[in-house]
């Protein structure tokens, strides 16, 4: 059972956007168009690989999910990332929620992993380059991917070429995922409370949701 204390169903019904910190000075806003019908259909994913197959997805967000990154010096980040802005380096400093590392490990045993951002690669890339300390993620996917919706980015799970009811989002955003949020398991947002433990005490709940049939049948009895 969920631990109480998350107050998870609030998280859920939330309307209002929490809005992201922009971790990236853009050289230019990009508007990323409306899909066609056709292309709304292609698959963001691969086939799945056979050491994955049976496997159910987990989809995960980066930012004030899994680490909170700032272009500000912080004390003792976990790693720092230079990222080219306008032809000058500048260093994000990051932070790594506590149990990510844990979390990550345990989660690859599990799930097929995949990393769904609204970040621009050319941050996130090198971010998780260092973030994934035990290579666990199989897919990555970046600002491109998302849908845009009345100037907020949407990720649109049925492009992933996976089974909904076999695919799970992890995301701080409730909007991110308004397209499907049966398949969604709602976290606060995070930027450095050292005493958080919301990574870990998910394991539980993921461990066991990794052994039903149906994904979305579990989460709307435990979140809606």
């Amino acid at each position: 059972m969920v631990h109480s204390r998350w107050q998870i169903k609030s998280l859920k019904s939330e309307s209002k956007l929490i809005e992201k910190k922009q971790v990236i000075v853009e050289e230019e806003e990009d508007t990323i168009e409306e899909r066609s019908n056709s292309e709304e259909r292609s698959h963001l994913l691969q086939p799945v690989a056979k050491e994955y197959e049976g496997k159910k997805c987990l989809v995960l967000d980066l930012d004030e999910t899994l680490v909170h990154s700032s272009f500000k010096t912080v004390s003792r980040p976990d790693f720092v990332v230079p990222v080219e802005i306008e032809g000058h380096n500048h260093n994000v400093f990051v932070l790594k929620r506590p149990g990510v590392d844990e979390f990550m490990k345990r989660m690859s045993e599990l799930y097929e992993i995949v990393i769904f951002t609204a970040s621009l690669s050319k941050y996130a890339d090198p971010v998780l380059d260092n973030f994934d300390l035990h290579k666990v993620i199989q897919h990555r996917l970046f600002r491109e991917a998302c849908c845009n919706y009345r100037g907020g980015f949407i990720k649109d799970l049925s492009r992933l070429g996976r089974d909904l009811n076999h695919v799970v989002i992890l995301d701080n955003t409730p909007a991110s995922y308004s397209l499907h949020p049966s398949n969604a398991i709602p976290i606060s947002t995070w930027f450095n409370d050292q005493h958080d433990s919301e990574l870990l005490d998910l394991i539980p709940f993921l461990e066991d949701l990794a052994k039903v049939d149906n994904v979305v049948e579990v989460l709307n009895i435990s979140f809606i």
